[in-house]
């Protein structure tokens, strides 16, 4: 009997797969998956999993870890997210109940009952837990942090509380069911995994007496691993195309950096070929960003494959990461920092993109490196290598350079750790100070005042004197709806970037269905925190701080990308709450020797449950045509065979035109396809009497054919398209 209900779990899981890739219902226009794929496979798994466990003596967790499963994936599709620049919102009430579909929302409701069932006779036992282990301040913190974290600021302030409420309570059932799932493995099951995972990441008893930095086959499997999946990611996901407006910059930043030149010739009609974020000058024009990313960018150009740049830094920034963690703390919490961060969405996605933000975590662990050999070994070299690296970091992101300058510059002369030699600090010094000369002679070349940053120099000519300024003032911001909701920079607007950006961070950190803020919250309440513990909280609060005085959130993208540098720190805030509920665990009043183990199993289970949810649904519901970019143009290129032909595109100038100018030669009059902005009647005739001899295609854009690129008209000769304009 047995047999045949495993056999039927199986079936069953298997016919859901494949009802997933075969019903159109789980695919939008163009036959892609959309984000309600997630679901049926969500389902498909969780049966796989009964299956194989449904004679096993742990039966009973495999059914509450498989609960948890499905309520993530039924959560996610009740989420307005998309491809569009928003933040993600919990649907209204109206919505739950017309849009989604009813068996989505019974399945929460039985969630909800099968949870408190579960509670119901142990409630006895978690209450004398928490009364033994925190005080009633600690558990409001962490209530309080719990609750503002779930969820982000809504025009309407009843909508936002009705959203808290909600999103707190779906996290709330969520993680009852992980708290279950634990509670119901056998003691020996316990026992027998937590000798397993002492040898995988040592002993917690032992914390603080190993320190060392060598990187062994685990820790390059995880490099590997990142690598892997962040380029997978960026190839089919992304699709090896820029879709914000700063990674198309960057990218043409990149192009011209790899062919020798400081700046680009001004093409002949300035307005045809009009994209965001880019200077235009009589004689030139030129991306207005940092050189920095640009040149690391334009090894990937020169070799062919921009897209891979950032995946590769991503997984060199692990193998990093762990010798940094192993010099400030021990091998057991740099093994579970690591393992943390390959499941962490917020670290992976940004690996898939053309943003400079992982570079500059890249170089800011460099630099902490560096600092933390120069102490070792008093060796001045690694002063000027960390000067170097900080003021690179001022080339990448100057914000974040001065960050990293003071937290390093404070390091070195012995506040959160020893005073390094005055040798070692003055060649930091010198180190910094030499690339910054870089950055000054940079913004002379492209502004003429050293002390003129091309970016601001960008904003004040298109936008307003001060726009883009740090401090405050009503000048300040470009008034950008839902980004941007207050005129100017004020508190009010530090407070709402701050819930902008802390939702994030509990969203995309590691994607948990429980938020995944839950075990720092813990952790900053234990009273257990150590030196090594605050170095961290200062990275934090200066990278938080020096944002405060700027007018943008950082947007949606990428989650809190503005602070990307805090990833590290909140990680190993996360692992080091892991370690203090292990510790509460081993001293727990009724002697067990197995109930640690608890922790990392819940831990180890909620990123499972991200892998198989919440990795795919944002890579199919977010980033694929992700702000309406689209790479459809060169495909049609080769299809319609343009060869050296004038392209005019019709639409928006993002994302019609700027998802096609990416593809544009740098020189604009070479034997390539040369595609321009249709922006009107005036433009069209201007740019025709600059390409007179070419053939012309007309396509439309993605605004206007609401979907991929189409051509409409072509080849047709300048003469008959200038003869019917008039």
């Amino acid at each position: 009997m047995t047999r045949i209900l495993r056999i039927s779990l199986w079936l069953s899981g298997v016919s859901f797969f494949v009802w997933a890739c075969f019903d159109t219902r789980f695919r939008d226009s163009e036959g892609f998956f959309c984000g309600g794929f997630c679901v049926p496979i969500a389902v498909g798994m969780a049966l796989v999993i009964l299956g194989c466990l449904v004679n096993s003596r742990i039966k009973k967790s495999a059914f509450w870890f498989t609960l948890a499963l499905i309520g993530q994936a039924v959560a996610l599709q009740m989420i307005e997210a998309g491809p569009s620049v928003r933040y993600q919102h919990y649907k209204s009430l109206y919505c739950l109940l017309t849009e989604v579909h009813l068996l989505l929302l019974i399945y929460i409701g039985v969630q909800t009952i099968l949870v408190v069932a579960g509670f119901r006779t142990r409630w006895p036992i978690v209450h004398a837990w928490i009364k033994h282990t925190f005080k009633t301040w600690q558990l409001l913190c962490v209530g309080i942090i719990f609750f503002i974290s779930s969820a982000t600021l809504s025009i309407k302030i009843s909508a936002f509380v009705a959203e808290l409420l909600f999103s707190t309570y779906v996290q709330t059932v969520n993680l009852g069911s992980i708290i279950l799932m634990v509670w119901a493995l056998p003691n020996d099951v316990l026992t027998l995994w937590k000798q397993r995972f002492k040898r995988f990441f040592g002993c917690l008893e032992n914390q603080n007496v190993e320190k060392r930095g060598s990187i062994d086959c685990f820790v390059i499997l995880a490099a590997t691993w990142v690598t892997v999946i962040a380029a997978v990611l960026s190839y089919f996901s992304y699709e090896r195309h820029p879709h914000i407006p700063d990674e198309v910059s960057y990218l043409y930043h990149a192009r011209y950096f790899a062919s020798g030149m400081l700046t680009m010739p001004v093409p002949p009609v300035p307005d045809a070929f009009n994209i965001d974020l880019m200077h235009y000058e009589p004689d030139r024009w030129y991306s207005p960003f940092p050189p920095g990313w640009p040149l690391m960018l334009a090894i990937g150009v020169i070799f062919g494959a921009p897209w891979l740049v950032n995946p590769v830094l991503a997984g060199l920034n692990v193998l990093i990461t762990y010798i940094f963690i192993t010099q400030i703390y021990d091998s057991r919490t740099a093994r579970n920092v690591i393992l943390l961060i390959c499941f962490s969405p917020w670290f992976v996605f940004m690996g898939m993109n053309f943003m400079a933000h992982t570079f500059t975590l890249t170089c800011a662990l460099v630099a902490s490196l560096a600092i933390i050999k120069a102490r070792n070994t008093g060796d001045s070299i690694w002063g000027w290598l960390s000067g170097a690296v900080v003021g690179l970091i001022c080339l990448i992101r100057p914000l974040d350079g001065l960050a990293m300058a003071g937290l390093i510059g404070l390091w070195t002369i012995g506040i959160g750790g020893r005073r390094l030699k005055l040798a070692s600090i003055t060649a930091f010094i010198l180190g910094t100070i030499m690339i910054i000369i870089v950055v000054l002679s940079y913004n002379k070349l492209l502004t003429g005042n050293v002390n003129t940053f091309p970016v601001m120099a960008y904003f004040n000519k298109y936008y307003g004197f001060k726009t883009n300024a740090l401090g405050f003032g009503p000048e300040r911001g470009l008034d950008w709806k839902g980004l941007d909701p207050l005129p100017g920079h004020g508190i009010f607007d530090v407070l709402i970037n701050a819930n902008f950006n802390i939702f994030s961070i509990n969203i995309e950190l590691f994607g948990w269905s429980t938020g995944s803020l839950i075990l720092v919250a813990l952790f900053l309440i234990s009273r257990t925190m150590q030196r090594s513990d605050y170095l961290m909280l200062a990275v934090i609060a200066t990278i938080i701080g020096i944002h405060s005085f700027y007018w943008f959130s950082g947007g949606p993208d990428f989650g809190a990308r503005y602070w990307y540098l805090v990833i590290v720190p909140c990680v190993v805030l996360t692992v080091r709450g892991i370690q203090f509920l292990e510790k509460t665990f081993e001293t727990d009043p009724s002697g067990s020797t197995g109930k640690s183990t608890y922790v990392i199993i819940a831990v180890l289970a909620l990123c499972t449950i991200t892998l198989v949810n919440y990795f795919p649904w944002r890579a199919i519901d977010k980033y694929h045509h992700y702000r309406g970019m689209r790479p459809d143009i060169r495909y049609i290129a080769k299809e319609y065979n343009f060869g050296k032909s004038l392209v005019l595109i019709q639409g928006k100038r993002h994302p019609d035109y700027a998802s096609a100018a990416i593809y544009n030669p740098l020189d604009i009059h070479a034997n390539a396809s040369v595609y321009a902005w249709d922006q009107n009647p005036e433009v069209r005739a201007q740019v025709l009497h600059a390409y007179p001899d070419r053939p012309v295609w007309i396509v439309n854009g993605p605004t206007m054919t609401n979907g991929a690129f189409k051509v409409v008209e072509g080849p047709l000769s300048v003469n008959e398209l200038l003869t019917r304009e008039n």
